[in-house]
């Protein structure tokens, strides 16, 4: 039940994320550089990468938890904020792709992977907790 509500909450957090990152929305910046906007580029996919570990952890059996899946989940996530930079410059003429864009995504994905990794077993009691409640 768990892993369920997860998946809702990562579909629809992948959307939110990719919905407004095609949309117009005003910016501050200094020069060509806005730390505003890394910042909240690296939140957004520290929070999309935590929602999609959160749905591995629950949707896997303790013993089938591989590093290699949270590995895999890390790729697909810089991989969507890649496509996601590609579709602002080809889609819209407000929006152009930037390189810090994709390295602040990275960075957040990175974090959020690394917390993940090091509570792992933190992570693992709260699953059971919540488990057994549901």
């Amino acid at each position: 039940m768990a892993a369920r509500i997860l998946l809702a909450v990562a579909v629809l957090y992948t959307i939110l994320i990719a919905s407004l990152s095609l949309v117009q929305l005003g910016k501050i910046s200094i020069g060509s550089f806005s730390p505003t906007d890394k910042m909240m580029h690296l939140g957004a996919y520290f929070v999309l990468g935590f929602v999609w570990f959160f749905y591995y952890l629950f949707k896997k059996r303790d013993g089938s938890i591989r590093i290699k899946g949270f590995a895999n989940i890390t790729g697909l996530i810089i991989l969507f904020g890649m496509l996601i930079e590609v579709l602002q410059g080809a889609l819209t003429d407000y929006r152009d792709p930037d390189w810090a864009d994709i390295l602040a995504n990275s960075i957040g994905v990175l974090l959020a992977l690394g917390i993940c990794l090091g509570f792992l077993k933190s992570f693992k009691r709260l699953k059971h907790k919540i488990n057994s409640f549901l």
